[in-house]
C-alpha cells in the first residue's frame, strides 16, 4: 500500500486546522511535473471549462472568481476564461474545446472599442491574442488591430504613458498608471507587428520607459501607482490601490509579477536589452526576497505589515510564467529562472492549491485578489487559472530543451 498520498493529505488538513487557510505556513507537498501530470491538469480545467460554459452560454457573462462569480464582458477579467479555452485547445487539441473557444471569445469583440480605463490589453489579448496564435484567423487580428487603436487614446506624450484609470478627486489623482498596465503594451506592440505602423510601438516603448523611470525603486521593488501632471508630464507621487498601504515601501507581489512578466516580453518583441537587464533585476528582488516562502508562492505583499500572511497563488501563477518566458530570453541566467519557476509550479500543482474536486469553475484555490480592500480573498481568480496554464505550456516547451 502506498502511504505516501495519506501523509500529504495528513500534512495539508493539519496546516489547514493550524493556518485556518490563511498563511499555509506549512503547506509543503508539491507534485512531480510529469506530461502524465501536467495532462491531468488539463482534463481538470476543462471540467471547471465546462462548468463554466453552461452559465457563459445562458448569461453572456465570463467567471471571474469565486466571490464575484460570473461578471458582463465589460469586466477586466472577461478575456481570461476564453484564454483559458484556447490554452486548454493548445495542449489537448479537443474540437469541442476549439467551439467553445471560439464562442467564448466572439463574446467579447465589443471591448475592441473599451476606453473607459487602460484594461482592453487584458480583455483582447487573453482571448483574441491566443486565438490569432492558434488558428491564424484574420477576423481575429482585425479585432487586436481595433483593440490597438482605442488603447493608445488615454496615451497622454507630455508623460509618455497610457492613463489606467481616470483622474479622481477623492485619491487626488490627475493621471494614475498603475504596474499592471504593463501587459496591455503586448496589444500594442502586436499591432505595430499586424500593420507596419510604428505608433503603437513607441507609446508601448514610451510607456515602459516612463514606468521603468518612475514606478520602480533602487531595488527594483515598485509601487502599484503612480499619479502624474498630465500638462507637465512630471511625478507628483507614489500611492497604492492594491498592496500595503504605504506607497513608498510596499511591494504587492502580483506587482512585482505584472512588472516582471511586461519587461520580459518588452525585451522579446524590441530586443532593447535595458529591458532585460529590468526584467532580470526585477527577477533577483523576488527570488531573493528575505520573506518568500519556503514553497514559493508569495504572500500578499513581500514587506506585508505581519509575515506569515495571506498567501497569494495569482501572484505564483504569474510569477511562474513569467520566469518560464524569462528563461527563454535570458542564456546566460536561464536555468535559474527554469528552476524558480518549476519549483513555483510544483507548489502549485499540489494540495492545498491543486483544486482536483472537480468541482467549481476555478482551477487553484488560495488565490488573493486585494487584501487589504477585503475583496477575492482566498479563493478562485480567473487570471490565476490562465497564468498558470501559460506557465505549464511554456515550462513543458522549455524542459524539451538540452539546456534544461
Amino acid at each position: 500500500m502506498n502511504k505516501k498520498p495519506i501523509i500529504n493529505k495528513l500534512i495539508v488538513v493539519a496546516c489547514a486546522g493550524l493556518a485556518l487557510g490563511l498563511t499555509l505556513a506549512c503547506a509543503k507537498p508539491t507534485a512531480q511535473l510529469t506530461d502524465e501530470k501536467i495532462a491531468s491538469i488539463f482534463e481538470l480545467e476543462k471540467i471547471y471549462a465546462d462548468n463554466a460554459f453552461k452559465i457563459v452560454k445562458s448569461t453572456g457573462k465570463m467567471p471571474r472568481s469565486l466571490e464575484k462569480g460570473f461578471q458582463p464582458i465589460s469586466d477586466w477579467t472577461s478575456g481570461f476564461y476564453p484564454g483559458n479555452l484556447w490554452l486548454v485547445y493548445e495542449f489537448t487539441r479537443d474540437k469541442d474545446i476549439l467551439k467553445k473557444a471560439e464562442y467564448a471569445t466572439a463574446l467579447v469583440e465589443d471591448n475592441k472599442d473599451y476606453t473607459h480605463d487602460h484594461d482592453i490589453g487584458f480583455m483582447i489579448y487573453s482571448s483574441y491574442g491566443n486565438g490569432y496564435r492558434l488558428t491564424k484567423n484574420e477576423k481575429y487580428k482585425a479585432v487586436m488591430i481595433e483593440a490597438s487603436k482605442s488603447a493608445i487614446k488615454r496615451y497622454n506624450p507630455k508623460v509618455k504613458s497610457i492613463m489606467s484609470w481616470n483622474p479622481s478627486a477623492a485619491r487626488d489623482w490627475k493621471f494614475p498608471v498603475i504596474i499592471d498596465n504593463m501587459i496591455n503594451l503586448e496589444l500594442l506592440l502586436n499591432g505595430t507587428g499586424f500593420t507596419g505602423d510604428s505608433t503603437y510601438y513607441n507609446v508601448a516603448v514610451n510607456h515602459a520607459n516612463t514606468t521603468m523611470k518612475n514606478q520602480y525603486r533602487s531595488d527594483y521593488s515598485c509601487s502599484h501607482v503612480v499619479d502624474y501632471d498630465p500638462l507637465t508630464g512630471k511625478m507628483r507621487k507614489r500611492d497604492w490601490n492594491n498592496g500595503d498601504s504605504n506607497p513608498e515601501t510596499a511591494s504587492w507581489s502580483r506587482g512585482q509579477s505584472w512588472g516582471l512578466y511586461g519587461f520580459g516580453f518588452m525585451y522579446k518583441y524590441t530586443h532593447k536589452k535595458e529591458y532585460l537587464t529590468q526584467a532580470e533585476n526585477i527577477a533577483a528582488y523576488i527570488l531573493n526576497n528575505q520573506n518568500m516562502p519556503e514553497d514559493m508562492v508569495p504572500y500578499w505583499d513581500y514587506r506585508a505589515p505581519k509575515i506569515p500572511t495571506q498567501k497569494d497563488a495569482s501572484a505564483a501563477a504569474l510569477l511562474a510564467s513569467g520566469l518560464m518566458q524569462l528563461a527563454e530570453l535570458s542564456p546566460a541566467n536561464g536555468k535559474k529562472y527554469f528552476k524558480a519557476g518549476e519549483k513555483i509550479l510544483e507548489s502549485l500543482s499540489a494540495a492545498p492549491y491543486l483544486n482536483e474536486s472537480g468541482k467549481g469553475n476555478y482551477l487553484l484555490n488560495h488565490a488573493t485578489g486585494n487584501f487589504l480592500r477585503k475583496s477575492e480573498v482566498d479563493g478562485g481568480l480567473i487570471y490565476a487559472d490562465y497564468y498558470y496554464l501559460e506557465a505549464l505550456l511554456r515550462y513543458q516547451k522549455l524542459k524539451q530543451k538540452i539546456e534544461f
